[in-house]
Order: structure tokens, then sequence, then C-alpha cells
């Protein structure tokens, strides 16, 4: 199946761009219309119409919690993905944080579909989703196909990329360091299934593993935790955007240097270019699950779970052992 995101990509474009070049909703050079219409024509990819739901307003519903340990610049950038990817189809968005927000009655009428995020794996909204008989998709993969479209990074592949990455660097021990404890408790989905991949992948290259979720001591007293910890990891991976640059800096006080000493992988949204990452594209996440969204509504079936595979990109962070 073609998506828009391919199109933009094959154009070297934003894929709302693609939207407006296409629909004619907002005025588009002709030179970066030739682009994309020519990406769509060598593709084959056809943009489905999203007609108006009986007179009412097009409105689209976030679902997306304010919860303990939601990283806010992370969520800002999934929000603003499917604002911009929205209006390409002349859509509002209604962005619904409170954990009342999904309920029965407690989806406002205008929003004719949903858009849900910070999935778990066995996530309480699902029954409620079913019920309330409007399209709706979840950015999250549960641990059960729930009868509704799923869209979300391959996080156990991620998990596994970045452990196969430190295995070829000659390391023995590594260490994960994750959200917050409640993350694990309601059992996000992003975090279990990296700490599946990462504890398969370092079990099948023998490698001493360790799961670390942040607590409210922070960076210098877990990164002592670690040193001390026999063995003592040679590399740590971390799920948790708002601790990789202080981890990075108790690491260095601690007389350590990066890479030689220890070596730092991430796998997040907003991660220093200096520091190895696999970067979850949630701009793009954001637009699919609208894109599938509205296509839901109105075209024939889309796929059940759509899984972006992970991509690593050295920065100097890692080395050998």
């Amino acid at each position: 199946m073609t998506r828009i995101t391919d199109v933009a990509r094959r154009a070297g474009v934003s894929p709302s761009t693609v939207s407006y070049a296409l629909s004619g909703k907002r005025p588009i050079s002709a030179e970066t219309r030739r682009r994309v219409e020519e990406a769509a024509r060598e593709l084959g990819y056809r943009p489905q119409p999203v007609p108006p739901a009986h007179g009412a307003p097009n409105v689209l519903a976030v679902a997306a919690p304010l919860r303990p340990g939601v990283h806010l610049p992370a969520l800002m950038r999934l929000t603003q993905s499917v604002v911009t990817a929205a209006r390409g189809y002349d859509h509002d968005v209604l962005l619904l944080t409170g954990e009342e927000g999904l309920s029965r009655s407690g989806v406002p009428a205008p929003a004719r579909v949903l858009l849900v995020v910070d999935v778990g794996l066995h996530d309480p909204r699902l029954p409620v989703l079913r019920s309330l008989g409007r399209p709706a998709v979840l950015i999250g993969l549960p641990a059960e196909q729930p009868g509704l479209p799923c869209v979300d990074l391959d996080y156990r592949a991620a998990g596994e990329v970045c452990v196969h990455h430190l295995a070829a660097l000659g390391h023995r021990a590594v260490a994960l360091v994750g959200p917050p404890p409640e993350v694990y408790v309601r059992e996000t989905a992003s975090a279990r299934r990296l700490v599946e991949g990462f504890t398969a992948a370092a079990d099948r290259h023998r490698m001493a593993s360790s799961v670390h979720p942040a607590e409210g001591s922070g960076a210098p007293a877990l990164v002592d935790r670690l040193l001390g910890a026999h063995p003592a990891p040679t590399a740590v991976i971390v799920q948790n955007d708002a601790l990789v640059v202080p981890l990075l800096t108790a690491v260095r006080q601690r007389g350590r240097r990066i890479p030689e000493d220890m070596s730092v992988l991430a796998v997040g949204t907003d991660v220093p270019d200096t520091v190895s990452a696999v970067t979850v594209p949630s701009a793009e996440l954001g637009t699919l699950g609208v894109e599938l969204l509205l296509r839901e509504r109105t075209g024939p079936p889309v796929p059940r779970t759509t899984l972006l595979p992970p991509r690593l990109t050295e920065r100097g962070s890692t080395g050998r052992a």
C-alpha cells in the first residue's frame, strides 16, 4: 500500500504539502506540484476523498491524556503533525488531554473520528472505543489486535537494533534506562515492547543486561548505580528524552569518557545531534495516523497494523568496548 508519506519522501516535501498539492486547497508552486504529481504517479498513489459527515463539522479528536511520564515535547510534535495533516483534509482537531476525555458520553459530538495515543498493552480505553461506533486509529500496538487500525514505530525491533549495534562493537554488558516506573506499571506499549526487544536480543548475544526505570533521584544516582553494578555496563540505551543530556553530564562528571569508557544510544523524539539514536518518527506517525483514520471512515479497509521500521543513526556516542 502506497501512503502519503511515501509520496512525500519521493518528492522531497512534507506530507501536508502532498495533500495540498493534490487537492488544490492551498497555493503550491508549479515546480513543487509537478514533483508531487510525478511521485504520486510513479508510486501509484490515489488519495481517498473524505466527504463531510452528514453536514456536521469535520472534527478529529486526539485522545492524549497528560499522564505522569508523558514527554510533552514529543507529544506536541506528534500533535502538530496531526493538525497539519488534518487541515490538509479540511478537518479541525480537538485535543482531549484528560483521562475522562474518552468515554461513551465524554467525546464531544462534533468529533466524528478519534486518534488515540499513549496506548497500553491492555488499554482500558479499547472496549469504550469499540462501543462508540466511530472510526478510530491507535498510535501504539496493544498486546492483542483490537479490531482497530494501529500504527507505531516497531519498538521491539528498535530494542533489537540497538543491542545488535552494541554487540557488533564488542560490548558484553548493556543497560536500558527507560521512562519512570509508572509508565511500566500502566504497561505503555512503546516502553514494554522496547524492553522485550532489548532483552531478547541481549539473551541471543549472551550479554549481561538490566533495565532501569528513571527514578525521581535523577541521573547522578542512576549513573552511580550503573557504575557500581557487577558487571558494570559498558553501554547504555536511553528511552527517556528528558534524561539523555543529564545522563551524559553525570557520566562525564565521574571521569568517564563517551564513547571510550561508556557508549550511549537513545531511542526518542528529541535526541541531541551528537548522540547515536533510533529517532521516533513522531511527525510521520501523526500524519499516517490521520490518513488511515480518514480512509477508515470513507474508503476500503485499511491495514490493521502498520509498524514503521527503526533506523539507527550513528553520531559518535557509541564505540568499541
